[in-house]
């Protein structure tokens, strides 16, 4: 059985110029945030059809989800991690979420259908090459990618 996975990142050009600008100077590592602004930065994330009704969570000091806010239509935000120098909130869907629970227990995804996840402020990551480094090699430096999409397709094998 194969758990390879193919997950596309498509940029997205109709996000204005603005948010983008905005997103790569409104940092501010170390701030703790009230709730109103963690919620603020989750649903900068994604669409807001999407956003409105979506639950808004962050991960606790125990690795736990915390929920900020209830949401009603299965989408998960989360706001940006104060951690990287770029903002990152992300929205995902039910697959995602699976996806995201399957690869912080450090196991295969199982994933049966299509997903989508959201990045519309961008992304700053320690690595590409190891996804759970939380900052970049000696001589890296942070791979900070646009506004996204993610897609994640089943394997048809």
């Amino acid at each position: 059985m194969s758990y390879r996975l193919a997950v596309v990142v498509v940029a997205l050009a109709a996000l204005p110029l603005a948010a983008q600008k905005q997103a790569g100077t409104t940092k501010s590592a170390g701030t703790p945030a009230g709730s109103a602004m963690k919620i603020a930065s989750a649903t900068s994330a994604g669409p807001k059809n999407i956003t409105a009704g979506a639950t808004i969570a962050e991960i606790g000091a125990d690795g736990k989800l915390v929920t900020l806010r209830a949401g009603t239509n299965g989408w998960l935000c989360m706001p940006d991690d104060p951690n990287t120098p770029k903002p990152d909130p992300i929205c995902a869907d039910k697959v995602w979420q699976q996806w995201f629970e399957a690869w912080m227990a450090k196991k295969p995804p199982a994933v049966k259908q299509v997903g989508i996840a959201y990045m519309l402020m961008g992304a700053s990551d320690a690595s590409n090459i190891d996804p759970f480094a939380t900052k970049p090699a000696a001589g890296q430096d942070w791979v900070v990618t646009p506004a996204h999409t993610m897609v994640v397709v089943p394997d048809p094998k």
